[in-house]
């Protein structure tokens, strides 16, 4: 079998997964839809900050969540990704784009906004059409205050039919750029505060997805914004999620894989879904017999290994990680307890040569000024800031031993 004959691959790496292969996370999701959806059709304002390291599936499970809340509780959705915003009127800008790119479920739903916001429509094309990004953004001030945003979803509410739609759930994704800056904190403060003491509120599901530090930065500008949110902290999938997720994906496109295989690709992707995905693309495109054996799963952790590098690890860090003064250090880090996020000093120096030691202080020193790591609490101790470095120097370390 040709590669060029394979169809398209059940992997996502690096975006959302579709929701047709959404596995996992039920006592998460579970909470999002009681506590949130479940208040918001019954007309409460809820706030919501879905926290987890980068690459932990925070994307996939807000855009999952609001699929199901659209499917089956009639809230209409709004997926904003902020990933290029530095300040108030981009965020907005950026919210203004989503909502005319909205109302997947509902042709009639898609005409009314796009009557609606008909000045910041450019051409019909072959694919849907193109924003007048010029008239969106000379507007977004307008919109880029509390009581401005809230008229802006007032109107939407009353265009779409109060009695059609239940409430609104706005997504605020990839809020790294925006969550230190001070009026970031107090429009989002100011957007709640103000919704809630409205005659009549707004039954809005405001999600925010982002690390825990950006949350600790957004209380830092301003502490009261610390209440408003019911934090949900996504942890890694277990082993029982993660092998729902392979065999889902491999069976949706008729790949068989054996035992041995799956324990492989779970026990080397640790639950951290932005590696499961790597590694079962690259399974995917190994593959040419329509079943995964064990020999395709070790090829397919070791290119996922150059793949977290290569995309995920920022390369000046990847560069400085592969310097031959540091592999025998990393390597001796990866050993120690695989996947722990920290790691101390005296033990990782215990089994270097003399050399190496007197190499030790100059790597540390060059790995806190990269923000790879930082000092722990406790003498020694350090801790890697990102689990994909962690993972790219596990994975690496495992993929030189085997070459």
């Amino acid at each position: 079998m040709t590669e060029n004959l394979k169809g398209k691959s059940p992997f996502y790496p690096g975006q959302p997964v579709p929701v047709e292969l959404f596995v996992g996370r039920e006592p998460l999701i579970e909470r999002i839809m009681t506590r949130g959806v479940g208040q918001v059709t019954a007309g409460k304002p809820v706030a919501f900050y879905i926290q987890g390291e980068y690459g932990i599936g925070k994307s996939s499970i807000a855009s999952f969540t609001q699929w199901l809340a659209e499917k089956d509780h009639n809230i209409y959705g709004i997926y904003s990704s902020l990933g290029g915003a530095r300040n108030l009127e981009e965020m907005v800008t950026s919210i203004l784009e989503a909502t005319l790119r909205s109302g997947i479920f509902e042709p009639q739903r898609i005409e009314k906004i796009k009557n609606w916001l008909a000045k910041y429509l450019g051409k019909q094309t072959l694919f849907g059409f193109t924003i007048n990004l010029e008239a969106l953004r000379k507007d977004a001030p307008n919109f880029a205050t509390p009581f401005g945003m809230l008229g802006f979803l007032a109107e939407l509410r009353e265009h779409l039919g109060e009695t059609d739609i239940k409430g609104l759930f706005l997504i605020l994704d990839e809020n790294n750029g925006l969550a230190a800056d001070p009026q970031f904190t107090h429009f989002i403060k100011g957007l709640l505060d103000t919704n809630a003491v409205s005659r009549k509120p707004i039954p809005l599901l405001l999600m925010l997805c982002g690390v825990e530090e950006r949350r600790r930065e957004m209380i830092q500008k301003h502490q009261p914004i610390e209440r408003y949110f019911d934090v949900i902290e996504i942890p890694a999938m277990d082993e029982v999620e993660t092998k729902d997720f392979y065999k889902k994906a491999f069976e949706s496109v008729h790949i068989e894989v054996d035992d041995e295989a799956l324990q492989t690709m779970t026990h080397w992707s640790a639950g951290f879904p932005k590696i499961m995905h790597l590694i079962g693309d690259s399974a995917f495109w190994i593959d040419k017999d329509n079943k995964i054996d064990t020999d395709d799963a070790f090829k397919a952790v070791f290119m996922a290994a150059e793949e977290v590098g290569r995309k995920y690890v920022d390369q000046q860090v990847y560069k400085a990680l592969r310097s031959k003064d540091y592999q025998s250090i990393l390597k001796k880090i990866a050993g120690i307890v695989p996947l722990s996020m920290s790691f101390n000093r005296k033990e990782v120096a215990s089994d270097l040569t003399d050399a190496e030691q007197r190499k030790l202080t100059n790597f540390l020193t060059r790995m806190q000024k990269l923000k790879v790591i930082r000092k722990g609490e406790t003498t020694g101790e350090y801790l890697f800031n990102q689990r994909m470095v962690r993972l790219y120097i596990w994975l690496d370390t495992v993929q030189k031993r085997s070459g």
